[in-house]
């Protein structure tokens, strides 16, 4: 047999229910066969992107209904062409992103070349804040699309709504788990839902349009239906009551549709090679997919008037799809397609950033601004700790908030406007220094984007800075500060352990080198610590106990005095005040004050069964060896003895031995 076929220890119950769970555990050859295709990769890294579709628009009429009622439906458009104007800037700036930076990291990768490490923390705060904000919103949303469909298709049942929470909770579990098992699995599962949503837009607008063709309008929803958003002024001009402020505000809230335009530069090398160009012709497929479907949309609302309720549902988007199918058992069975695909495609849209975030931390880990464990790969090849901490912040921000979308867009956009931010100023600096064909339209087109993108920064944080943008506001800088804290830190260990000594300091200063084993009681354990003492050739070897409890020392000593298995005396040190580490310091302290010698204590460690051992026994090697840390010429060795495995040759009629 193979030595690498060869297995020395049995594998522990967590690892044996990890590979049930996960599946068999990847090698890291393995890792360039998990890359995606760029049909794939649309699906799985463009979801969230596409999915706001189903929630943008309806963002911007629940800031205008309240303001001038119908008239809103007339801002709507002009408002959605702003946004698609800016689409624009951000697609060109971030095709220049992924390929000039090939290798994935985005904005961040961007800032860090441009600007330096510490300026790019700002671009990883604002990708972390989204990616973890994503996930909530993205589930919340569909999980509103589900009772939307209960609501319309089951004669206005609001049951669904109880269990808001718990369904967001849930699915995020789901996506955790799809990850976990690796990214071929998770691009296999989440990729077409993102077609059926396109196709689903696709069949509304074209229903839409026949419907216009042959009777020269659309259905209307009622304004005055129970629950929905109304100003009292159902008519009045396109800006009757409307100030510059509330339109900054619906424009703001409009931005929330761009939101996940960042994940594919941060995913680049997660696609097949060559991964710049297939990175930058899934980027613009999908903004011209985004750009369709969030025109498609808006122009359905604004024919229908379909308005945003209080309670959020049912949706727009599910409003407009019952006004355009109509009732009946066809109707019906458009608005569960419509609706259902909704429901998958945000669901899947809060997968993305399972994708971007552990890509995204692993980078800023190698850099030493998080930590470094972070960057390493699990069972399955993926950031396994990246994507449990993305879960456990995303439920809790979904668990405080209560799954509600209003609420949730208020964290949003600054995050991701900072993102596109940093980007487009770094791609202006980096063609700044550079002479190239093309230079001044790749300038032209950054500068306008960074602009736009700082803009919609400062619209964000003073129109929603009441609505939850100023935990943001406040969260920003303590992240950015963090993360400088943390790098402050590796750099100051790592100069600190960097430090050369002087030539031949590696030689030993001592002159005699004592082996203490520390001794609990006369077993197998001890017996191979002694062993092991044997092989080290100390000097002197010493058998020591400390006398905590009188009770087991007397029988202790008169074992060893009996017993034949032992050639080491065993000495006794009275500890009466029971402070165990205390009189191993204090001993340790005394055995090398002469300076001229070493000492090394060796303690036997039992293990148990791993749940049970934990509440029968406790271990004490770890603290004894962390109290005599500082002793300069003293080190502790640990010497591990499986007891469940002595147990098993026991029950087998076979006798335990030490090794």
């Amino acid at each position: 047999m193979a030595a690498s076929e060869t297995t020395f220890t049995r594998d522990r119950y967590t690892y044996r229910l990890k590979r049930l769970l996960l599946g068999p555990p990847l090698i890291t050859e393995q890792l360039r066969q998990e890359k995606l295709s760029n049909p794939l990769a649309l699906g799985v890294l463009a979801s969230d992107c596409m999915s706001s579709t189903a929630y943008g628009p309806e963002e911007m009429l629940r800031i205008l209904v309240p303001v001038i009622g119908t008239a809103a439906f007339s801002l709507l458009m002009p408002l959605t062409g702003a946004i698609m104007f800016v689409l624009l800037l951000l697609t060109l700036s971030y095709r220049d992103v992924v390929t000039v930076y090939t290798r994935a990291g985005g904005s961040y990768v961007v800032a860090r070349e441009n600007f330096g490490p510490n300026v790019a923390q700002i671009a990883a705060v604002a990708l972390l804040i989204d990616y973890i904000v994503t996930v909530a919103v993205q589930t919340a949303a569909g999980t509103d699309a589900l009772i939307s469909l209960a609501h319309l298709a089951g004669g206005g049942f609001t049951g669904l709504a109880h269990y808001k929470t718990p369904l967001g909770v849930a699915v995020v579990l789901v996506l955790m788990y799809g990850n976990l098992r690796g990214i071929r699995e998770a691009g296999r599962t989440f990729a077409m839902p993102a077609y059926l949503f396109m196709a689903a837009v696709a069949l509304m607008l074209i229903v839409g349009a026949v419907r216009f063709v042959l009777h020269g309008h659309l259905p209307h929803a009622d304004l005055r239906a129970p629950g929905a958003l109304t100003s009292g002024t159902p008519g009045g001009g396109v800006f009757y009551g409307a100030g510059v402020f509330i339109v900054l505000r619906a424009f703001a809230n409009g931005g929330s549709s761009l939101t996940g335009l960042e994940a594919i530069s941060n995913s680049v090398s997660a696609f097949r090679e060559p991964q710049g160009v297939n990175a930058r012709r899934t980027l613009v497929a999908m903004s011209c997919a985004l750009a369709v479907m969030v025109l498609a949309v808006s122009a359905l609302a604004h024919f229908t008037h379909a308005l945003p309720y209080a309670g959020g549902n049912p949706t727009v988007i599910a409003q407009e799809a019952h006004l355009l199918f109509g009732d009946g058992w066809v109707g019906t069975a458009g608005l569960v397609y419509v609706q259902l695909a909704t429901a998958l495609i945000l669901y899947t849209g809060a997968n993305t950033p399972f994708s971007g975030f552990p890509f995204l931390a692993s980078f800023v880990a190698e850099d030493s601004f998080l930590p470094r464990q972070l960057t390493r790969r699990g069972h399955r090849l993926a950031f396994s700790n990246g994507i449990v901490v993305l879960t456990a912040l995303a439920l809790a921000l979904l668990v405080v908030t209560e799954g509600n979308v209003d609420r949730l867009v208020a964290l949003y956009a600054i995050g991701v406007f900072t993102g596109f931010t940093m980007a487009a100023s770094g791609l202006t600096a980096y063609h700044l220094r550079r002479q190239e064909p093309g230079r001044p339209w790749k300038l032209a087109v950054n500068v306008a984007a960074t602009i736009a993108s700082a803009l919609v920064v400062l619209i964000f944080a003073v129109t929603k800075f009441t609505e939850g943008a100023w935990l943001v506001v406040i969260v920003f800088p303590l992240g950015v500060w963090a993360l400088i804290r943390i790098n402050r830190q590796y750099r100051s260990e790592s100069a600190a352990l960097e430090a050369m000594p002087v030539p031949g300091a590696d030689r030993p200063s001592w002159r005699r080198h004592i082996v203490y084993v520390l001794v609990d009681s006369l077993d197998l354990a001890t017996v191979k610590a002694l062993r092991y003492a044997h092989r080290l050739r100390p000097d002197e070897l010493r058998a020591v106990h400390f006398m905590v409890d009188e009770g087991h020392a007397r029988p202790l000593m008169e074992s060893w005095e009996e017993t034949a298995g032992t050639t080491v005396p065993l000495e006794v040190v009275e500890c009466p005040d029971r402070r165990l580490r205390r009189a191993v310091v204090d001993l340790a302290a005394r055995t090398t004050e002469d300076g001229q010698t070493a000492l090394t204590l060796l303690v036997p460690r039992r293990t148990y069964a791993p749940v049970l051992g934990r509440i029968l026994h406790r271990g004490t090697g770890d603290q004894i060896a962390k109290a005599v840390e500082e002793l300069p010429d003293v080190a502790v060795t640990i010497l591990p003895f499986d007891v469940e495995r002595a147990v098993e040759a026991l029950a087998a009629g076979r006798t335990p031995e030490p090794d």
